[in-house]
């Protein structure tokens, strides 16, 4: 393994946490140390400047000549720029990487007012670790509400809800325009689309992220977006294969996208990577659509397809605690009523038990009176799943009851019973 980010492999997802103090560094490592000798995994904490296909072989930086039998390209993702005046000062910083959090840690240091430009998931991860320190916080967001080119417009509100009650200042609609510095090269502030200044000395650029290859590209291997690869992860080039957010599959399933910066999809990726290269190939395939974050304090999940404007074909049927931070939408096909996609807001449901529902293509009949199986909220949480069948009921004229509480053994048993759809 070859990078210059860290000695020994980490959980690159708990970098806010290291922020926060919730965790150190230590803690987030895969393994113990001694695993990677132990497994006779080698480790180089370089960086690769060229490939060699022809010879097999490899340049780092720092001189060394690796030779490679078969060569994994995963180098992952950057954060994006988009050439706004400003953007090199200092306290201008993404968030991606170990060195990106210790270029944040050293930034906000001692500092009172940040500006935070994008709306993704990275975006709301820094808000909460720059507001964990007591600095305010202006959050700029293009879109008119929060996220809303992912989710519905209840959940989109619910989270602009969630922004403001923490304390951070939301502006929808504006964007960074440039950066202004104090004289020196450090960040003063910015000046946003609407012409307003807002006072920072630290400006987070969360605009998403796009494949990290620019040292492949005067390489022969085949790039558009990301390196092209096949079913099997293979790239244009023999012995050379491509996984994780660097990756863009050339046919990718119906439903999901070329490139998914998505560490489950990394993980799954590798899996499929190693059977190719153990001589038991295997196609990738990423199954039903997966997500999951974390908005301040309400955790969200999405299984299946839920889009943030509804297909005609498609009903929906959502639920809203009162305190608007709970929520519940499953959304079922308007003639067959499969269900195609279920929506978690402040409340767990179990990942195997929505996949069956949905590959299985089971009926929202079926799926409502038995929800119990599928929340995965702790024993003494309160339970919502009788309040959405009430909403079906009352919409539809339907008596659906909710069945008690299931055992464990019998979600094992449900879920070795049900057979995906052909």
């Amino acid at each position: 393994m070859i990078s210059n980010e860290s000695e020994y492999p980490f959980s690159r997802t708990a970098l806010m946490y290291i922020y926060m103090g919730h965790q150190r560094l230590d803690d987030t490592k895969l393994y113990e140390d001694e695993f990677w000798d132990k497994n006779r995994i080698g480790r180089l904490k370089s960086t690769v400047l060229a490939i060699h296909q022809d010879s097999k072989t490899l340049t780092l930086s720092d001189g060394k000549i690796v030779s490679y039998d078969k060569l994994i390209i995963a180098t992952g993702s950057k954060s994006n720029k988009f050439g706004w005046p400003g953007q090199e000062f200092n306290g201008v910083k993404g968030l991606y990487n170990l060195q990106d959090l210790e270029l944040i840690e050293s930034h906000s240091k001692n500092i009172k007012k940040a500006v935070i430009v994008g709306g993704g998931l990275i975006g709301i991860e820094l808000a909460e670790m720059l507001h964990s320190r007591n600095i305010q916080v202006t959050f700029l967001l293009r879109e008119s509400s929060y996220w809303n080119i992912i989710l519905p417009l209840e959940e989109s509100m619910m989270i602009n809800r969630e922004v403001h009650d923490n304390g951070i200042h939301l502006r929808l609609s504006e964007e960074l325009n440039k950066v202004i510095d104090d004289g020196s090269g450090n960040v003063k502030g910015v000046i946003t689309s609407k012409g307003t200044f807002i006072e920072a000395q630290f400006v987070g650029l969360t605009v998403g992220v796009s494949p990290n290859i620019d040292f492949i590209q005067t390489n022969p291997i085949e790039t558009l977006n990301g390196v092209l690869v096949d079913e099997y992860l293979a790239t244009s080039e023999p012995d050379i294969y491509a996984i994780g957010d660097c990756a863009q599959l050339r046919n990718p399933i119906p439903g999901r996208k070329p490139i998914e910066a998505l560490w489950y999809t990394g993980r799954m990726m590798g899996q499929t990577v190693a059977h190719t290269i153990c001589k038991s190939p295997v196609k990738y395939n990423p199954g039903i659509w997966f997500n999951s974050a974390k908005f301040f304090n309400i955790e969200y999940q999405v299984y299946g397809e839920i889009q943030a404007k509804r297909l005609n074909h498609i009903h929906t049927l959502f639920w809203m605690h009162p305190n608007h931070k709970k929520a519940i939408r499953i959304n079922f096909h308007a003639y067959y009523k499969n269900v195609t996609g279920f929506n978690l807001m402040g409340i767990r449901y179990r990942h195997e038990v929505c996949e069956k529902w949905i590959q299985s293509k089971t009926s929202i009949e079926e799926v409502l009176p038995n929800l119990s199986l599928a929340n995965f909220d702790p024993e003494f949480f309160n339970e919502y799943e009788s309040k959405l069948i009430e909403q079906y009921n009352q919409v539809n004229g339907s008596s659906l009851r909710l069945k008690s509480k299931r055992s464990l053994d019998l979600v094992t048993r449900f879920l070795n019973k049900v057979k995906p759809a052909k």
